[in-house]
């Protein structure tokens, strides 16, 4: 039974070193704001652009700071598989490749989520504690995103 046992360990080790070699693609872009970056696009504060890196753009653009612990696999890969869920629902750095009917939508549902203090998200702040929001950053950025939906045309009613 020891012998058994000690042979597990010594392939789980080696499966934990192995995985090592197979970091994931991390979400980094040569330039920050890109052009099609919803701060590029829509009159933005500093504190709102502040609000918004230290808050959202992790996990909701193509520019994701990386804790030194999504070095060690296998928590990259879950790590990067959360930040390109996050970017598949809503990308401020491709904010202006969005149709106005998708842009609307989201802006309505980034207030949505902030207001019911469901972004960021409890898990990110846990770990990145200066990312929680107060009610007067909740209010900035509510008022700032209601500013960029009222910004895109509306739908042409026939």
């Amino acid at each position: 039974m020891k012998s058994l046992l000690k042979k597990l360990l010594v392939v789980l080790f080696a499966a934990v070193v192995v995985i090592q070699f197979f970091p994931p693609r991390r979400n980094v872009s040569a330039t920050v704001p890109g052009p099609q970056d919803i701060t590029a696009l829509h009159p933005t504060t500093p504190v709102v652009k502040a609000i918004l890196a230290e808050s959202c753009y992790d996990c909701h653009s193509d520019n994701t700071r990386y804790p030194w612990y999504t070095r060690i696999q296998p928590v990259g890969w879950w790590m990067q598989h959360h930040v390109n869920e996050g970017r598949k629902e809503l990308n401020f750095s491709q904010f202006g490749t969005y149709t106005p009917k998708r842009a609307r939508k989201k802006m309505d549902e980034t207030i949505k989520e902030i207001k019911g203090g469901d972004m960021p998200l409890s898990s990110y702040v846990i770990v990145h504690r200066a990312a929680k929001l107060d009610p007067v950053q909740i209010q900035q950025v509510v008022d700032w995103a209601n500013g960029v939906k009222a910004s895109i045309p509306a739908p042409a009613v026939p």
